[in-house]
């Protein structure tokens, strides 16, 4: 009942930035947390960085100080600027929410198809 669709990855040289998007659609009541998680070859999907509805923001270690996450509530919409790519960036960057919709009135966990981000050295 609701979709998310991510946008913005890419090829990039290490040093690079992206910004990655990602909307959700559908019959949405309302959006708690929103996040961003990736998957390399061979590792368990970890979390990257999530928001809450009121804007507070948590990350992995690993990314601190170099993505920055955001969201635009009135558009449905979370973004992931990347700065300082690093290879080891390198995965399949997927957008969650838990949300609430007209149809299914509890929250449940939505997942995007991901979206891939190749960083060369």
């Amino acid at each position: 009942q609701v979709q998310l669709v991510e946008s913005g990855g890419g090829l990039v040289q290490a040093g690079g930035s992206l910004r990655l998007s990602c909307v959700a659609s559908g019959s949405i009541l309302s959006i708690n947390v929103m996040g961003w998680y990736r998957q390399a070859p061979g590792k368990q999907r970890e979390l990257v960085a999530g928001i809450t509805n009121g804007g507070s923001t948590n990350y992995a270690d690993s990314v601190k100080g170099r993505f920055t996450i955001s969201r635009d509530n009135a558009k449905n919409t979370v973004y992931l600027q990347m700065n300082s790519l690093k290879p080891e960036d390198t995965a399949v960057y997927y957008c969650n929410c838990n949300a609430r919709s007209w149809t299914f009135l509890s929250e449940r966990t939505y997942w995007g198809q991901g979206t891939q981000v190749t960083v060369s050295s």
